[in-house]
């Protein structure tokens, strides 16, 4: 038993170590002089020397703040309007027979297959005639289509995993469906919430696609980050890249204690007992 609670660590260090170091690689280069990193011949894993200079230059050199505010609100506003529209759907289908509700909750998640330039393309025509283009308001609606399935998933599970016992009580005790919500149904599935609104965020922070088809000229920070790499300014792309995980790591690391597997699994699970 301790030998095999032994692998099971070991395993999880190796993993840990192949999650974290392409990020420490990625601080190495931001925070030393080049000669140490991408004009040495044989990059050393060991910081030699630590500069704030790379990220000085690439803060002065490029403009930061606008597209950073840009992924902040988008990102914002996605969670916001993926939440209103998958604790409905997640709601109705946790109360829908297995038989329908399974099958339902696959062809959600089938639309997530498509190709997201196939999607976008048609989106960023309609958005031209409509005034969306080049708007926040457009880029979270079209970055919604990808987030709404996933969440969906997560608060189904979350809603079956509550006792029918609490609403039909609530129902005894003459509460309505915005009652129920309100006090039963929304507290019990705060940690299903937090972990749906988290994966929306992250996925739109980072989006590429719909950022750069439907925000071309004043884009988000990953578009800001690809143009700077491919002009051949690795230094700032490294600098910018550390920058921008830290909002991950803050919001991540607020809502930790709501990350559970169950969350992500139960929807599945609940549609087929």
């Amino acid at each position: 038993m301790k030998a095999g609670r032994a692998l099971i660590y070991i395993a999880a260090g190796i993993l840990s170590l192949l999650f974290l170091l392409p990020i420490y690689i990625l601080i190495l280069i931001a925070f030393q002089p080049p000669k140490y990193t991408i004009a040495a011949l044989y990059p050393s894993l060991v910081p030699k020397r630590l500069t704030l200079a790379n990220l000085v230059a690439a803060l002065s050199g490029t403009a930061f703040i606008d597209p950073f505010l840009k992924s902040v609100e988008t990102a914002t506003l996605v969670g916001i309007i993926t939440l209103i529209l998958a604790i409905p759907a997640g709601y109705g289908l946790s109360r829908l027979p297995p038989k329908v509700s399974y099958p339902v909750l696959v062809l959600i998640l089938l639309t997530n297959i498509m190709p997201g330039v196939v999607i976008g393309i048609p989106i960023a025509v309609q958005f031209i005639r409509i005034g969306l283009y080049e708007t926040v308001v457009g880029l979270a609606l079209a970055q919604t289509l990808v987030t709404l399935p996933l969440a969906t998933l997560i608060l189904q599970g979350t809603f079956s995993s509550i006792p029918r016992d609490l609403e039909y009580q609530a129902m005894i005790d003459g509460a309505g469906l915005l009652d129920r919500l309100r006090y039963v149904l929304l507290p019990n599935s705060a940690p299903g919430i937090a972990a749906a609104y988290l994966i929306s965020w992250m996925f739109s922070w980072d989006e590429f696609t719909y950022a750069i088809l439907l925000m071309p000229y004043h884009s988000t920070l990953p578009v800001t980050i690809y143009t700077d790499v491919t002009r051949g300014n690795l230094l700032a792309g490294a600098a910018f890249s550390v920058v921008f995980t830290i909002p991950v790591i803050v919001l991540t690391y607020g809502l930790q204690r709501y990350l559970r597997g169950e969350y992500i699994s139960g929807g599945l699970k609940g549609a087929t007992t």
